[in-house]
């Protein structure tokens, strides 16, 4: 009688709590051995997606990414009253000036890039190329099942059950709610993408403040374990991932508790989207513990989704909001980054305030190693591809870490917070990537002290 009381539930509620979530965790959170690579099932279904429609899929971005702009320039023209009746698809067209030309720009690359045409600065393999080749083919793939599925982790209890049980520990550590937990995880085991993606949706449903969501979307969209071993490799120590892994870990938890804590995201507003101040989390009623609570709201959630129907279309919602929001954010401002640092020496003369640095770390080749630290910000990648040709073992695993742990880069996770509604501009994202730089290149470089 008193378990009645404090459950009011049938069994049907808990089940629509229970049965989606594992659901959920399986697609988002479980890693298995799925053709001969060990991922979460919602990366290798995009992964098996990308091989069947590879030929096809750059003109297939090229496409939504043309729609997006042409649609944007026509309900800009018409006006957002014309789609009053379609509150999605405003919210997707209506947008300022600023994002109307950076839509028209990304079409503009990606056509330029399809076709070959115009400057070879804009298509070449390093550039335009790498985007609607590489980067566009993994994101239509992964928003499509992520967006897809995505409802399982948020729509059905839990979020609510993870983030009253981890309050305690994420609110102290890194000043954000426990439901953040599910972000990071997702990021972790399957893509920073995925963690973007989770994170903005939460943002724009009032579970997050700006602060927390431009600290979530900018502290825990961290690189999947795959990622990680592809650029350990590049640089020629894959057999060292077990301690390289460790590191990155190490320095990034040490990067998450001090970022949300200093400028600029320590400077964002604790406000929700629609304007309304964040107040006290309330706390554990009488009578329940962390579990038994965290337990209650979940399922109370859950039994509030009874439509098979609005699961699917909130799915599909999410997908578009990406595909046709996102995508064409990615492909302009990413060429632009990427030209930058391919035909420009910008990002080699950033690196050389670091040059005393290294040298005062002791880190062999400082000179070269600086043209990789802040090259970075156009594409996480680049700092392996250039950094592999240095002879220093100990350089090659600074430089790898150093790269994976920055997080900010323009050509995926930059790109995609951008498009998103998180309150984060270009000028933040820069500050972060550096302020990033410095608080984990000294944890990398002493431990590499210890190894080499």
């Amino acid at each position: 009688m008193k378990n009645q009381q404090k459950f009011p539930f049938q069994l049907s509620d808990h089940l629509k709590f229970i049965v989606p979530s594992l659901i959920g965790i399986l697609l988002f959170m479980i890693p298995m051995n799925l053709g001969g690579d060990v991922t979460i099932p919602v990366a290798y279904f995009a992964g098996v997606l990308q091989e069947r429609l590879s030929d096809q899929l750059s003109a297939i971005m090229t496409i939504i990414i043309s729609i997006t702009a042409i649609a944007t320039i026509i309900v800009k023209l018409l006006g957002g009253e014309s789609l009053r009746r379609f509150p999605f698809f405003r919210n997707l067209f209506d947008v300022s000036w600023v994002w109307v030309i950076i839509r028209i720009l990304g079409a503009i690359f990606a056509i330029m890039t399809l076709f070959k045409i115009g400057s070879e600065m804009v298509y070449s393999a390093n550039t335009g190329g790498l985007l609607l080749t590489s980067l566009l083919h993994i994101l239509f793939t992964v928003f499509l099942f992520a967006g897809l599925f995505l409802p399982l982790l948020l729509n059905f209890g839990l979020l609510e059950l993870f983030g009253i049980m981890l309050t305690k520990i994420m609110r102290p550590l890194f000043t954000t709610p426990g439901r953040s937990s599910i972000d990071s995880i997702a990021s972790w085991l399957g893509d920073g993408t995925i963690g973007v993606l989770l994170t903005s949706k939460q943002y724009e449903e009032g579970h997050y403040t700006k602060r927390e969501a431009a600290v979530i979307g900018t502290t825990f969209s961290i690189v999947s374990i795959t990622f990680t071993l592809v650029v350990v490799s590049e640089v020629g120590l894959g057999d060292m991932f077990p301690i390289f892994y460790a590191t990155v870990l190490l320095a990034g938890f040490v990067a998450a508790i001090i970022m949300p804590r200093i400028p600029p995201l320590s400077k964002k507003e604790d406000t929700f989207l629609s304007g309304e101040e964040a107040s006290a989390e309330p706390g554990t009623p009488e009578g329940y513990n962390l579990f038994t609570w965290g337990y209650y709201k979940a399922v109370e959630r859950g039994k509030e989704q009874s439509s098979v129907k609005d699961f699917f279309k909130q799915g599909f919602q999410n997908i578009l909001d990406m595909w046709m929001g996102v995508a064409p954010i990615v492909m302009a401002l990413g060429t632009i980054t990427l030209v930058i640092a391919e035909y420009t020496p910008l990002f080699t003369w950033l690196g050389y305030p670091f040059i005393p640095l290294l040298e005062l770390m002791q880190i062999p080749e400082a000179n070269a190693a600086s043209e990789t630290i802040l090259v970075g910000f156009a594409d996480m990648f680049l700092p392996a591809i250039i950094g592999a040709s240095i002879e220093s073992e100990m350089t090659r695993f600074i430089i790898a870490a150093l790269s994976v742990t920055q997080l900010i880069y323009m050509s995926e996770v930059g790109g995609l917070l951008l498009g998103s509604k998180i309150p984060i501009g270009m000028k933040d994202l820069f500050i972060i990537f550096v302020e990033r730089t410095i608080i984990t290149l000294p944890i990398i470089t002493a431990i590499a002290h210890m190894i080499f």
